[in-house]
């Protein structure tokens, strides 16, 4: 799978996505990550690429050419099924089920939008989809884009070990996760407990749906339901 990210800050992309499990994925050739610096593609002789909003109001935009042009040069390099986004707090709310879904196509365009955010018509234009990550504001649409990649490409054969890793985890098994514990086995005279010691794996997989079950049902009653209901099902 391909990663396309349109940013001002490659810099701060590439810092996030080099390193790790993602850093190694790209390193192996399981996935592709690529950032572009916007500013490269504009016409103005001193580089801008922003102006102030018709209308008035605070802070600045990005402007329209710069982002076609970069946008249109990178997808020209691009084969296969390709999806474009656009980092935007009013978007549809990124889960684990958009990251699925995202992780079926071959290409992932994400724009990062930085000051008041982009002209409209760049939406328009490239026919962007709005994804946000949550109900709060940011300075930049790189934060974001690190993590949709980074959720989208653990999906991707080869990025994880085992599919185990993704499907069992938190969120994605519809639960949240029980608790886990390592060495030592007491520590500041908390214990490990102890059916996780006895070595009999269907009492340690019943305990961990249980617990899976309190923690979800406490936490977050929304996943709780929806994993009543189509246990029911």
């Amino acid at each position: 799978m391909r990663f396309e990210i349109l940013t001002l800050f490659p810099e701060v992309v590439d810092a996030v996505l080099g390193s790790s499990i993602i850093g190694r994925a790209t390193q192996n050739g399981y996935i592709e990550v690529n950032s572009h610096n916007i500013r490269d593609y504009t016409l103005d002789k001193h580089k801008k690429t922003d102006d102030t909003p018709y209308g008035g109001g605070k802070g600045m935009l990005m402007s329209t050419q710069p982002i076609v042009d970069c946008f249109e040069a990178v997808t020209k390099e691009l084969n296969g099924k390709t999806k474009a986004i656009y980092a935007s707090p009013r978007g549809r709310i990124f889960n684990h089920e958009v990251a699925k879904e995202l992780s079926q196509y071959d290409n992932l365009i994400i724009l990062c939008g930085h000051y008041e955010g982009v002209d409209e018509r760049v939406i328009e234009e490239l026919s962007l989809e709005e994804i946000s990550i949550g109900d709060y504001v940011l300075t930049g649409g790189e934060i974001p884009a690190c993590i949709i990649v980074d959720a989208v490409s653990r999906l991707a054969p080869g990025v994880l070990s085992d599919k185990e890793c993704y499907e069992k985890e938190s969120i994605a098994s519809g639960l949240l996760e029980y608790p886990q514990y390592t060495r030592p086995r007491t520590f500041r005279g908390k214990e490990v407990p102890e059916v996780l010691l006895s070595g009999h794996h269907e009492n340690i997989d019943k305990w961990r749906l249980e617990k899976s079950l309190e923690l979800t049902k406490e936490r977050r009653p929304d996943l709780y339901e929806k994993y009543i209901n189509e246990e029911k099902k």
